[in-house]
């Protein structure tokens, strides 16, 4: 009998995918969902604490097993430019491959082992209770998506098919193996960067050797076509440097295009970082104006200021106030049903249709 024997034969559990596991023989096996790549002797954990070698064989511990389950509008995610307006059934486990010391949701994300919690719901469920609540896709989210793959994999291919749009938060942490094997079966992801990818700070306060690769597995999302928002967590003190901002706003403009929406996240004193004050809202102003007048991206946003001008979206061509919202939600919208202008015409970068009231 192995250490790690009692897992089997819960519901919750099941073999990781073959597709993106290594036999690295005498029992043990290397985990490559994601950029740690862990190789595992038997009766060992992988860094994110849900995925196991049991008996020479890797297992996910969180297949169905939901922490969370709630209908968000889209732009929570967020996502201001993609299926506007829309609902989505939002799930999550336990488990994170981070350890950020400042995650607002570290209750379930921190939560590894034998602390793994949550309530188990086959995936025929999920998309069946997300049409019941008046859902226009399932978002994967709150923890990071990519340490339960197997039950999102099988999700978004039960939602695709019952005519549902996926969308994802990750880290951006997965591997350009799982990335193409998901490829198919997810529409939108939000990737989200602290501290503009300071390597230092990454190692610091998330316990992650290096943030680049982050950055190939974006390359990757482009290639098999999904619909990409960007966001920066800016820490004050010691994640809020301007050279890294504008390092990170030119290689998105780079590689992903100046089109991409980026986002820059008031950070909130929470978990182990509860000693922080919250971000000045004069940084992210002044990081806003380098990214979006020195750099050149064209859609700019300040998160988690409510009320602040820049949740708004602004014609790139002309300026004119298209699309307003206050927090998650939108006040007016102004743009054409095919997303242009109504003043000069410019078609800006959106994707779905608008879900929404029109108020103004």
């Amino acid at each position: 009998m192995g250490k790690l024997d009692f897992w089997l034969g819960k519901k919750w559990v099941r073999e990781a995918d073959k597709d993106l596991t290594k036999d690295l023989g005498n029992g043990w096996v290397e985990c490559d969902l994601c950029w740690r790549k862990c190789k595992l002797p038997p009766d060992t954990y992988g860094v994110c604490g849900v995925r196991a070698n049991i008996g020479g064989k890797l297992y996910t511990l969180v297949y169905g097993l939901l922490t969370a389950a709630n209908v968000d509008p889209i732009e929570k995610k967020p996502l201001l430019h993609f299926e506007p307006g829309s609902k989505v059934f939002s799930i999550s486990t336990a488990g994170c491959n981070f350890f950020c010391r400042f995650c607002q949701n570290w209750e379930i994300s921190q939560a590894r082992r034998e602390e793994i919690y949550g309530r188990y719901l086959e995936p025929e469920k999920v998309v069946q209770l997300a049409k019941e609540m008046g859902a226009d896709g399932i978002s994967f989210t709150y923890n990071e998506p990519t340490i339960f793959f197997e039950y999102m994999y099988d999700v978004a291919k039960i939602a695709k098919k019952e005519g549902l749009f996926t969308t994802m938060v990750t880290n951006g942490y997965m591997t350009p193996e799982a990335i193409r094997k998901l490829g198919p079966y997810m529409d939108a992801v939000t990737v989200d960067f602290k501290g503009s990818a300071n390597k230092e700070f990454y190692r610091r306060y998330m316990a992650v050797p290096d943030p680049a690769p982050i950055f190939e597995s974006l390359k990757v999302m482009k290639e098999v076509g999904w619909f990409i928002e960007v966001t920066d967590l800016i820490v004050p003190k010691v994640g809020d440097k301007e050279e890294d901002l504008r390092n990170l706003a030119q290689w998105i403009k780079d590689n992903l295009g100046p089109e991409i929406p980026f986002h820059l996240l008031r950070f909130h004193p929470d978990y182990l970082m509860r000693d922080f004050p919250p971000t000045p809202v004069e940084t992210l102003e002044k990081l806003a104006k380098i990214a979006k007048e020195e750099v050149g991206l064209h859609y700019v946003y300040i998160g988690n200021v409510g009320g602040h001008p820049l949740e708004n979206t602004y014609c790139p061509k002309c300026g004119e106030l298209v699309v307003e919202r206050y927090g998650f939600y939108i006040v007016s919208w102004k743009l054409t049903e095919d997303f242009r202008c109504p003043k000069c015409g410019y078609k800006l970068n959106f994707k779905g249709r608008f879900h929404g009231t029109t108020w103004w």
